[in-house]
């Protein structure tokens, strides 16, 4: 059977919009611009023929349609997430897909101890890898080159080296609390940063 329904990216941006009232958080917490989910929601309501949001100054209000359409969205969503986590391998109660600069030396991560010790968190490693994937959602963690500054995300150094760019972990703020990530920032953080380093605080956006 062939479903007919909207693009899948312009049905998780509304919904995203939906939960925030906002294009600015679901902007974040999809790793794309704000102007991407304006865009996304606009292709939508032209394909349904209906507006999804009123755009008032500094606010967004949902439409009656909105309103009629965001539960069934938001369960679709749901069943989708279910489904995955039901083909997840037994055991693994998140996994974590962690980009890397070209020239990081993956030995230093000491990965393969990690995944020994965090038996419940799946990891994943892409490299190379860069801003632009971190903020298209491929990857939940990145280790960039330099980089002390992304706005909405939370930027930490990790090795010493004032005179040198330096490696940082770079992730969403919107996630950055979540237990799973954490554990991995702070492995990162004791396998990369030497003991005599200062510990800088994350760069606010």
């Amino acid at each position: 059977m062939t479903y007919l329904m909207p693009s899948l990216n312009a049905l998780r941006a509304f919904e995203a919009a939906a939960r925030h009232l906002s294009f600015k958080l679901a902007a974040r917490e999809l790793h794309v611009s704000p102007g991407a989910i304006g865009q996304h929601v606009k292709a939508l309501e032209q394909r349904l023929g209906v507006r999804l949001f009123e755009r008032l100054h500094k606010q967004l209000i949902l439409t009656e349609a909105g309103r009629a359409y965001l539960p069934g969205v938001g369960a679709g969503f749901r069943c989708i997430a279910e489904a995955t986590a039901r083909l997840e391998p037994p055991g693994i109660a998140a996994m974590l897909t962690l980009g890397l600069h070209g020239r990081f030396d993956v030995r230093r991560g000491d990965f393969e101890r990690f995944r020994r010790a965090h038996a419940r968190i799946g990891l994943r490693l892409i490299q190379p890898a860069g801003l632009h994937e971190l903020d298209d959602g491929k990857l939940d963690l990145l280790v960039e080159r330099g980089l002390g500054h992304h706005p909405g995300h939370r930027c930490e150094r990790l090795d010493a080296g004032p005179s040198e760019p330096g490696d940082w972990l770079v992730g969403p703020e919107g996630t950055a609390r979540c237990p799973e990530v954490e554990s991995l920032r702070a492995w990162l953080v004791a396998a990369l940063r030497t003991p005599a380093a200062p510990l800088l605080q994350p760069a606010t956006p």
